[in-house]
């Protein structure tokens, strides 16, 4: 990442695990759904009833409890006014349900110039909710960036075409991140967007 990249004008954010830190045990979700290894909203769609409306109901009470327990990143709402003043667009494109981001920016405060659940019928890793947002801030890829904290972010990020991408991950090396630039704070994020702001 260089200097050389336009002034940032937006800013693309995952809620869980980015945003906010939430319980969720994965492992035990897709064991549990018997996903087989497909990412799980893909493999929900994909079944037929009864079973689809079952396994739903099953990743809703696990979504439900963990966004129950969620916290808030500590730096985040610092970070916020930060892009605030700056007059940095923000949206929110999440896989999580509009019950439950809605029930997250209530008890947090958050307010996101756009915001896209997994009700708008695209979800990440596809990059088509990226380029959903980004057309409805008015803004150009390129004076973007994606801050997340998982593998579908970056797939999402690369299909979408935008560069500068921020991963909240505690392990440099995954090389699933190579291609993003490793954060380990609200704060340190702050500092890496500043230059472009």
């Amino acid at each position: 990442m260089t200097n050389r990249n336009p002034k940032l004008r937006g800013i693309l954010f995952d809620m869980d695990g980015t945003i906010v830190d939430v319980p969720y045990d994965w492992t035990k979700i897709r064991a549990e759904l018997k996903t087989q290894g497909k990412p799980v909203l893909s493999y929900l769609e994909s079944l037929s009833e009864p079973e689809k409306t079952h396994k739903w109901k099953i990743l809703e009470e696990y979504e439900d409890k963990a966004t129950s327990n969620a916290s808030m990143k500590k730096g985040m709402k610092a970070l916020f006014s930060f892009l605030k003043e700056k007059s940095v667009k923000t949206a929110l494109i999440t896989n999580n349900s509009e019950k439950n981001i809605s029930f997250l920016m209530e008890k947090f405060h958050l307010s996101f110039d756009v915001v896209m659940t997994r009700e708008t019928g695209v979800w990440k890793p596809s990059g088509e909710p990226f380029l959903l947002a980004v057309k409805k801030m008015g803004v150009n890829r390129e004076e973007c960036c994606v801050v997340g904290d998982s593998y579908f972010d970056v797939l999402a990020a690369k299909a979408a075409r935008i560069s500068r991408i921020f991963i909240f991950a505690p392990e440099e090396q995954r090389p699933e991140f190579l291609e993003a630039f490793i954060v380990h704070s609200a704060e340190e994020l702050r500092h890496q967007i500043d230059k472009w702001v």
